[in-house]
């Protein structure tokens, strides 16, 4: 094998070397069928099993309750943000919205040309750099309430969730679904792009409680009604094979690890080993509140300059630490660690920090 780099990106991201060694085996040859799983029908019997071992592993791994489906869909986490509002929405009810970034932004602009909102919390005003503090709902009367657990850019994660009774709480989890365990019954709506960890791009994960999908607007398009994915169990259409196989072996790989308790605990000392190297000394800083600061994603800057920060994504680039340079929209540094990314990785970068802060701190 030709040496593999360390890929800190913030998705597609690092899938597990033994995942890819096995999906590598199965290509030409899928259990002997004598076929690729990208060759063979989504109706086939052989599929029919890996989407089984697919949607019964995140059932496990989360302990999704029987009130609750398991849906794998297309269009990426970015056609959540209609697709939720078209199905969920009330006539004369709003959707609350939790604003802590550029992720919860976008939502915003979708929801707005479905359904009326209102936001009722948001970090703007310190360039979400935090979590903000979630008012009480006893009073509202809303169709939903929104949030999106981890945000990728800012580097905040909510590390509890809010409860809003009997407003069903919707949450786009694509950067940390799987990454810890979740009472997913405080859940009216989950969903997460499958690129960042749990398998590559091209499959959204949808866990939505039952009766919010029934008797859909009739006007609505069948592809996107929940219940058509409910009723065909994900086979309305043709479902992106390759990526459910990977889903179903990631979701094995998960539970070698011991379970979501378990790779919390691998998550949480990751994060800790960077999060201890930007604190002790003054070269790096991070700009997140310590409370919020994300495990998944790891943002930080030199006090130097942009022109340092440059420095440092190329040299890291060329010390073979791949995608640490910081979103478009706000700069500076980012560490993508996912359940998938090694340990061994998180110290090879800690390594260089040290090393490029003794190279040119000033």
């Amino acid at each position: 094998m030709t040496k593999r780099i360390f890929n800190f990106s913030a998705g597609p991201a690092t899938l597990p070397i033994e995942i890819l060694e096995r999906a590598q085996k199965d290509f030409l040859n899928y259990a002997n069928e004598g076929m690729s799983v990208m060759e063979m029908s989504h109706r086939s019997k052989p599929f029919e099993e890996i989407l089984h071992r697919a949607k019964s592993g995140v059932k496990e791994l989360l302990n999704v309750p029987d009130t609750h489906d398991i849906l794998f869909l297309q269009g990426g986490a970015s056609l959540q943000f209609s697709m939720v509002p078209l199905n969920l929405k009330k006539e004369g009810k709003d959707a609350l919205i939790i604003n802590t970034g550029s992720w919860t932004k976008k939502a915003i602009k979708e929801i707005k040309k479905a359904s009326s909102c209102k936001i009722i919390a948001s970090s703007e005003d310190k360039n979400f750099s935090y979590i903000p503090t979630i008012p009480s709902l006893a009073s509202e009367d809303a169709s939903f309430a929104y949030l999106c657990s981890n945000n990728t850019i800012f580097g905040t994660q909510f590390k509890a969730f809010p409860d809003t009774g009997s407003i069903p709480l919707v949450a786009d989890m694509s950067s940390d679904i799987l990454s810890r365990p979740l009472d997913v019954s405080k859940f009216g709506l989950i969903f997460a792009g499958a690129q960042k960890n749990i398998g590559p791009s091209g499959v959204t994960l949808v866990i939505i409680r039952k009766d919010l999908a029934e008797n859909p607007d009739p006007s609505l398009p069948s592809m996107l009604q929940y219940q058509s994915f409910i009723e065909s169990n994900s086979l309305y259409n043709t479902i992106p094979t390759f990526g459910v196989y990977m889903i179903a072996l990631m979701a094995e790989w998960l539970k070698e690890q011991g379970g979501l308790g378990k790779v919390q605990e691998k998550n949480e000392y990751k994060a800790s080993l960077l999060y201890k190297e930007i604190e002790e000394n003054s070269y790096y800083y991070c700009p997140v509140s310590e409370t919020d600061r994300s495990l998944m994603n790891v943002v930080f800057r030199i006090h130097d300059s942009e022109d340092v920060e440059k420095r440092f994504v190329q040299e890291a680039t060329e010390a073979g630490l791949s995608g640490l340079k910081g979103h478009r929209s706000v700069g500076g540094l980012r560490a993508s660690i996912y359940n998938a990314h090694p340990v061994e990785g998180i110290e090879a970068l800690v390594r260089f920090m040290k090393e490029f802060q003794h190279k040119y701190q000033k």
